[in-house]
């Protein structure tokens, strides 16, 4: 899914937190929203997909494409920050809110956190209160437009507190689990949770 591997000597356009809106060690991109990711782009038939919650859940649930978008749904603009240090504001995303999704299925006693599989194998993992209380969204337009999939289209995870490698693109499953089970980059040494704020990029940074 998301953004390629970075070293501590990455260089960009670094520039100091401006405000409140720009995390340290971050630039803005303006309107810029580069395209990185571990793997090729997977053509994905949005006819043929689906996405399934299950896991740690009083019943599992699946949803394909016209389902998905007949739940209730919004549109919410938001700041996204990439662990490679850009930024991008103010950006629209439609879609529904995992919490939705949680609230179809139910939450089982225990359940502490979710891992995010993708149409390729990716996978990220999140604490759950991560993507509770809308915080995070199952997304399929950004921009105002269709998610293309160089984005992640058709449908992506949206989870923008926390770097961006963390919202899976081309999401086909949230499970629920009673433990934490690292991820694709978690596994290659990235940090568990990715807090931009605290520029949480690597395992052992606070």
């Amino acid at each position: 899914m998301t953004d390629e591997p970075v070293t501590r000597g990455f260089v960009g356009r670094r520039r100091p937190a401006q405000s409140d809106r720009l995390p340290p060690g971050q630039y803005d991109t303006g309107r810029l929203w580069p395209v990185l990711s571990a793997e090729p782009t997977p053509a994905v038939d949005r006819d043929r997909w689906e996405l399934t919650v299950d896991g740690a859940v009083l019943e599992s649930h699946t949803w394909d494409w016209a389902a998905l978008r007949a739940l209730p749904h919004s549109t919410t603009t938001v700041d996204i920050h990439c662990v490679t240090t850009w930024s991008r504001f103010d950006t629209p995303f439609t879609g529904v809110s995992v919490e939705t999704l949680l609230d179809v299925c139910g939450v089982a006693t225990g359940a502490t956190h979710v891992v995010a599989h993708s149409r390729t194998g990716y996978t990220t993992n999140l604490p759950l209160d991560d993507v509770r209380a809308d915080r995070a969204w199952v997304v399929w337009d950004a921009d105002g437009s269709p998610l293309t999939p160089e984005h992640g289209g058709p449908v992506r995870l949206l989870v923008p507190h926390l770097y961006f490698w963390k919202s899976a693109k081309w999401l086909t499953r949230l499970e629920l689990l009673d433990h934490d089970e690292p991820g694709f980059w978690e596994r290659g040494g990235y940090h568990d949770r990715g807090d931009p704020w605290r520029e949480q990029r690597y395992q052992g940074d606070p």
